[in-house]
């Protein structure tokens, strides 16, 4: 399903990829879990994690564009208890629809909506099973021009992306499934052009 979704987005900025503006974003970015989740097993939490988060952004018009977001495998100490017991990694592909708050200052603050997904790369430690996740995400930033810049820029946004994939920890104590509530803000600051 994500496959197909990422396609037909895909074909629809291509079909029209004469009409717009194209712009890529190379940020740095914070993965900071907002949940935790109570299990039979004790308190399971995901740690805060650094990744870097490139991005390709297509702009229908002055105000309203769509960005995917991509990233390298991330990888999330779980602790359990306080105490790392699993890693797990994945990647968060990401896409928004946007609205760009174009006025007459070089700060255009945008916002966003759309989806994301938790696609499991790899687990280690306690961690046995690892399953995919779909769900909702919102961003807002802003893109800031300084005044002898043609084409690039720098900017800076949050997003909320809403993750709780299934997870089966095995340990001495026994084992569980559950729902991890990773539910991440995720702070990116960066570099983008417009070609």
């Amino acid at each position: 399903m994500l496959k197909q979704a990422a396609l037909i987005a895909l074909l629809g900025m291509s079909a029209s990829a004469m009409a717009g503006q194209w712009q890529v974003k190379v940020g740095a970015s914070v993965l900071a879990p907002t949940s935790d989740t109570d299990t039979a097993l004790g308190t399971v939490k995901a740690d805060n994690e650094y990744a870097f988060t490139p991005s390709v952004e297509y702009f229908f018009n002055d105000n309203i564009s769509a960005e995917l977001l991509l990233a390298t495998p991330i990888g999330h100490d779980v602790l359990l208890d306080g105490d790392k017991a699993a890693k797990i990694k994945h990647l968060p592909p990401t896409i928004t629809a946007k609205y760009n708050f174009k006025n007459s200052t070089r700060f255009t603050p945008y916002i966003g909506v759309g989806g994301t997904a938790f696609v499991a790369w790899d687990e280690s430690g306690a961690a046995k099973n690892v399953k995919e996740d779909f769900g909702f995400a919102g961003q807002v930033g802003f893109n800031y021009q300084p005044a002898d810049a043609k084409n690039w820029g720098v900017y800076f946004d949050a997003r909320y992306a809403q993750l709780s994939p299934e997870v089966t920890l095995i340990d001495e104590l026994g084992g569980g499934k559950f729902d991890l509530d990773i539910d991440p803000m995720v702070y990116t600051i960066g570099y983008s052009y417009k070609f």
